[in-house]
């Protein structure tokens, strides 16, 4: 999939400068000539894994269709150490400095995004366990981040509300139970979707595996504790997929990995992902 050509980001960049543009950015016109030409530099102050230089690009051209192309040697996911110019852009210095805390903004972003993803990638290696992410994303930026995700070596969990049935606590709460819970969503959802459950307990496993979950989610359980629910789940059905989920942390991930899940879903990939430390250096071309 091409993320630059979904028509929901394309929008999205134009609202994004309006908000920064406003009626104007008065400080650009009022002490730089219209004609100036600028070259600008990428820079990275710390270490980083790439991500998001093609939207970048496209902020730039948002503002000027005629503006030139990004110029780097790296690809989205490569590693970039601190102080390394990794791209340039030459172009008129007004779109550059217009353009440029937007451009920024969603790169420091997304390379913040897919740096902490690789470390969490890197913490499983060799364990047969996938890093996913959440639903817990920016309101506007769900799809640059998931990305994100994407280029940092994780994988994608639900696109939204839409993507696929995942029954939790309330949703058991309202509907009587994990049984009653799964079988109406058998009736009602077309056959290609998978239904997962949230269990806490193996009484819950046993009745979301019986009624036909298609995956569990063991959430907030002790690495001890998820080991002794995935040994239960494999006997009962092998099939059935399984995901750890809770306050996962880089330092304690490995754990829940060697446990035997198939899946880990940490949230803080995309909520509490920092913003990486790039600066973009315009002068007079």
């Amino acid at each position: 999939m091409n993320w630059l050509e979904n028509g929901e980001v394309l929008a999205s960049i134009g609202q994004f400068l309006a908000e920064d543009i406003g009626r104007g950015d008065i400080t650009t016109s009022s002490t730089v000539p219209k004609e100036t030409r600028g070259f600008g530099r990428f820079l990275a102050k710390e270490y980083l894994v790439l991500c998001g230089l093609d939207v970048a690009e496209a902020v730039f051209f948002h503002l000027d269709p005629e503006a030139g192309e990004i110029e780097t040697t790296y690809n989205e996911g490569d590693e970039v150490e601190e102080g390394t110019v990794f791209a340039t852009l030459k172009g008129y210095a007004d779109v550059l400095l217009v353009g440029e805390r937007t451009a920024l903004n969603l790169v420091q972003r997304m390379s913040g995004i897919a740096t902490l993803t690789r470390q969490f990638v890197k913490a499983v290696e060799g364990t047969g366990a996938a890093i996913v992410d959440t639903r817990k994303t920016t309101p506007g930026l769900r799809m640059l981040e998931k990305y994100a995700v994407t280029v940092g070596g994780g994988k994608n969990h639900r696109m939204g509300l839409d993507d696929g049935v995942l029954i939790k606590d309330n949703h058991i709460a309202l509907a009587g139970g994990i049984t009653e819970a799964v079988n109406a969503a058998k009736l009602s959802v077309g056959h290609l979707h998978k239904i997962e459950v949230e269990i806490s307990n193996w009484a819950q496993l046993r009745e979301a595996i019986d009624a036909g979950a298609d995956i569990v989610m063991l959430d907030n359980q002790t690495p001890e504790e998820a080991a002794k629910l995935v040994e239960m789940s494999r006997s009962m059905n092998p099939a059935v997929l399984i995901e750890a989920s809770g306050n996962m942390s880089l330092d304690r991930v490995r754990m829940y990995a060697e446990a035997g899940v198939d899946l880990i879903s940490v949230g803080k990939l995309t909520h509490s992902a920092r913003a990486m430390d790039i600066s973009f250096k315009i002068q007079a071309a």
